[in-house]
């Protein structure tokens, strides 16, 4: 895939905001619309599988809002990071600490992911020419752009003297909001994301928590739910539940939809385990 160029006129303006920002930046992919939130993950890279679990959650959660999930590539959380926005269909940004061609890109073992990721409609993004080979350097100047481009930075576990924990104090640096997953007591982990709770980060232990730090409204009425699920539902899923704005039967439904009988009665199906309809007396109806 062509790598492009993004001049300093034409950074994402949050990039503008902080001490330094790149003087130019390459880009594999898409990057996401303005109007998409910005979600930092960073963490170990010997995720426990507490640490995994409380990725994976968290990110699943957000599943169907604007967001776009920004990470490093990096083993561990980062790479937990990406997978989890690709399976909950988000849209993800990586920000590796090399250039951007195939056979720099680090780490090797995330090559795959990264393909994965511009296959689905993501980015990679670099301030190097595609063709530098990572430094030890090069990482903590790639996080303070992970940080910057982002409106928020969630810490999944951290060591005490984990690098984590540079970027976590540049989110305060850049007036950006830490979010921390709070971890049992004696955990190894644990002392990064407690030492930031009690510094004042904000605890998160459900997704709930990070849509309102992004400023996201939570759906609370069943017809919020509804809306802000239906892009989530298959083309003859959606049409249905259109059509059902009206109570109708199953074979007058057959006949203004103008599908197979299978198709759907499947839908029908699909729509009524998720919640979003239900026959009463031979009648189907939104809930």
């Amino acid at each position: 895939m062509e790598i492009t160029t993004i001049e300093s006129d034409s950074l994402p303006p949050q990039l503008l905001e902080i001490p330094q920002p790149p003087k130019k930046l390459w880009l594999r992919g898409t990057l996401p619309s303005p109007e998409t939130k910005l979600l930092a993950v960073v963490g170990s890279r010997a995720l426990t599988r507490y640490g995994r679990e409380s990725c994976e959650y968290l990110i699943a959660g957000l599943s169907g809002y604007n967001i776009s999930i920004v990470s490093g590539l990096a083993l561990g959380a980062d790479a937990c990071a990406h997978r989890a926005a690709l399976a909950n269909g988000l849209h993800t940004v990586a920000i590796p600490g090399s250039g951007l061609g195939d056979h720099v890109l680090y780490p090797r073992s995330n090559r795959d992911l990264a393909q994965k990721i511009l296959d689905a409609g993501g980015a990679l993004l670099s301030e190097h020419p595609p063709d530098h080979a990572a430094r030890q350097y090069d990482f903590p100047s790639r996080n303070r752009i992970m940080v910057g481009i982002s409106q928020a930075v969630l810490m999944i576990e951290a060591g005490e003297k984990s690098g984590t924990l540079i970027t976590a104090r540049l989110a305060a640096d850049y007036n950006r909001d830490l979010l921390c997953v709070p971890h049992p007591i004696k955990g190894v982990h644990s002392a990064g994301s407690h030492q930031f709770l009690r510094l004042g980060a904000m605890l998160v232990s459900e997704p709930a928590h990070i849509l309102e730090a992004l400023g996201i409204a939570i759906p609370e009425t069943p017809e919020d739910i509804a809306q802000h699920a239906l892009p989530l539902l298959s083309e003859t899923e959606r049409i249905l539940y259109e059509l059902l704005a009206e109570p109708c039967s199953r074979d007058d439904l057959i006949r203004r939809a103008n599908m197979r009988t299978h198709e759907v009665l499947s839908a029908l199906s699909a729509l009524e385990l998720q919640g979003f309809i239900t026959e009463r007396f031979g009648t189907w109806h939104r809930i």
